[in-house]
């Protein structure tokens, strides 16, 4: 059986039944529009003006394949806004798409439960050498046997250039060329869900990147001067003419879940979105979401996931059956940067709000999730972050020791292996993959990869300088950004070899060393997946967490009725003496000695020791 897929849109390039295409604009800016095919100026358009600033035409003369552009009254010529593809970049011309051209096979997948996800973040350019998505699929039964159940990608709208991160994105609706066709994409999403693996987007709903973004042009209101962003004036989510740009977010998200049937979607930094109406558009997008994908799809698990540096603990809350009527989840900075600064001892930058008193912090983080919980941040100048998240289910944080941001944001893009010995990080995986968050690998962690992941742009001229020095002032409280000197061996995003530099080396996967790093992280995710996932519809808000003897963690997440989970967790550099044994079965040790010693009363440096007991430990 097959099944095409396609999502109708109120704007764009909608390909119909009866061999018509309908073409439409929003431009309340303009008087008029005209439609420009295959780049045929001299025989453009005029689009019918209808209400509230909407252009339309229909013509039998642009089918699939036919590439097309807006051509505004002083001649400028501008791709649409919700193009599907644009086979010359952001500045080009957008190509009409057929959606449903696409035949997908595996047409009864249904998502996977949200307590079922282990996270994989994976870059389309960097994952292979070839930088595709196909380079990608051909590798999904690496994913499938490392045993994580859902891919990560960041953006892919389209973005000036052929190398990028994608959060310069300023097409959100075209998967970017770079990578492929839309039906490559189709075909790996396909073959993922064939594979039992989830599919998740990163889309970026808070800005346009700085090069190829004509909204200005034709739609001034697209945007407002009564907010600003750190990107300049802000996205116009609450003002005068903010119905049409309120749809086109919602529609985007959609868009890549109905049309390219992602399972989920990551936010990016929403705390970046102003709306001072109500309800707020994220509140409104995420039960439109829900709502549609259930009518569409009855019992279809799809996943909302937000990254929120204000910690608003209240877009995470369940209802009485568990679920989320919003977002599902909140990526967990809070416990990252404790993490890391724990086991690194770095105190530079963001890390100055997690340094003191690490071990408390992460236990913190363990029990309730968010670490700055509306308290002041030092690093913010005193600044209040957060509010309490204590009623939170552990569910509702995805948890990490490395993502794109927090190795690429390095001016070396070191990998957390590069940092620590290997007694330290063995400790901290052991501690991130068998707690009830839900946890997220970056691409090569699994084998602890050499390769660095550093910060990449396809930027020229001005606008390059531009990036340079303004990741220099994002940063300047790390000493590398700060240093002229060592500001001079920061790799220059710009240059092609920071990008290649930053593609995964596939035949170092088989090297003893990196075997063994592999083997550990299978181990980990195994005992995840057969002994902590089905504990977790059991579990509820209920947990606590202490510090011993200054460096052990013991963490408690009860059960239910009975039985609970339980995490001794010494990360700290020398054994300690007086910790117990806690009760119940041992799930998973660092060290064939651990269990032993903590019968003794006992545990080692660095040494984990998980133990399950009472109901769902059969």
């Amino acid at each position: 059986m097959t099944t095409r897929y396609s999502h109708s849109m109120p704007f764009g390039a909608e390909t119909r039944d009866d061999g018509t295409t309908r073409f439409r604009l929003w431009a309340p800016s303009q008087p008029e529009i005209r439609l420009v095919l295959d780049g045929g100026k001299d025989d453009a358009q005029p689009m019918s003006k209808q209400a509230d600033g909407w252009f339309e035409l229909v013509t039998d003369k642009a089918p699939a394949g036919t590439r097309y552009q807006f051509q505004l009254p002083d001649g400028l010529a501008v791709p649409d806004p919700a193009s599907r593809f644009q086979p010359e970049d952001v500045n080009g011309p957008s190509l009409v798409v057929d959606p449903k051209s696409y035949e997908w096979r595996n047409t009864d997948w249904r998502g996977r439960p949200w307590e079922e996800t282990i996270l994989y973040e994976l870059h389309v350019g960097c994952f292979t050498d070839e930088g595709t998505y196909d380079g990608v699929r051909r590798k999904l039964d690496h994913l499938a046997d490392l045993g994580v159940t859902a891919i990560e990608f960041l953006p892919l709208a389209d973005f000036a250039g052929r190398r990028g991160w994608g959060y310069d994105g300023v097409l959100p609706y075209a998967p970017d060329d770079a990578y492929g066709s839309p039906d490559a994409l189709k075909r790996l999403i396909d073959e993922a869900h064939g594979r039992n693996l989830m599919v998740f987007l990163d889309v970026v709903y808070n800005h346009f990147g700085p090069e190829g973004n004509y909204l200005s042009a034709y739609a001034k209101s697209f945007f407002t001067e009564r907010h600003h962003t750190p990107w300049g004036a802000a996205i116009n989510f609450d003002g005068k003419d903010a119905r049409p740009v309120r749809d086109y977010f919602i529609n985007n998200s959609l868009y890549w879940l109905n049309e390219y049937r992602f399972d989920g979607l990551r936010f990016d930094a929403v705390h970046a979105i102003i709306d001072d109406s109500k309800p707020h558009v994220l509140t409104e997008l995420a039960e439109t979401v829900r709502r549609k994908v259930e009518e569409a799809t009855p019992g279809r698990h799809v996943h909302l996931v937000l990254e929120n540096e204000a910690n608003q603990a209240h877009r995470l809350v369940r209802d009485d059956d568990r679920l989320p009527p919003h977002y599902t989840a909140q990526w967990n900075d809070d416990f990252h940067n404790t993490a890391h600064a724990l086991v690194t001892g770095e105190r530079a930058g963001y890390y100055e709000d997690f340094c003191d008193e690490s071990h408390e912090k992460l236990a913190r983080s363990l029990m309730d999730g968010f670490v700055y919980q509306g308290d002041p941040s030092p690093h913010q100048d005193g600044k209040i972050r957060g509010e309490p998240s204590a009623h939170l289910l552990p569910q509702a944080f995805v948890s990490f020791l490395q993502n794109h941001d927090q190795v690429g944001n390095r001016a070396m893009g070191e990998r957390l292996s590069a940092l620590i010995p290997a007694e330290r990080l063995k400790a901290i995986t052991a501690v991130f993959l068998l707690t009830p968050q839900i946890p997220m690998l970056f691409m090569g962690e699994e084998w602890a990869s050499d390769r660095p992941f550093n910060f990449f742009t396809d930027f020229h001229g001005e606008l390059a300088d531009a990036v340079r020095e303004g990741r220099r002032k994002e940063f300047a409280k790390f000493a590398e950004f700060s240093d002229p000197e060592a500001r001079k061996k920061i790799p220059d995003p710009n240059e092609a070899s920071t990008f290649n530099g930053s593609k995964l080396d596939w035949d170092a996967v088989s090297e003893p060393s990196h075997a063994e790093w592999l083997s550990w992280y299978k181990t980990l995710i195994v005992t995840r997946r057969t002994r902590i996932v089905p504990l977790l519809s059991k579990i509820g808000a209920d947990s606590t967490a202490e510090v011993r003897n200054d460096t052990v963690i013991v963490a408690h997440w009860p059960l239910g009725d009975s039985g609970q989970l339980t995490l001794v967790a010494n990360l700290g550099d020398a054994p300690v003496d007086g910790v117990d044994a806690p009760d119940g079965e041992l799930i998973f040790e660092t060290a064939p000695s651990v269990a032993a010693d903590l019968k003794a009363g006992r545990i080692g440096a660095w040494a984990v020791a998980c133990h399950a007991s009472g109901t769902g430990t059969a």
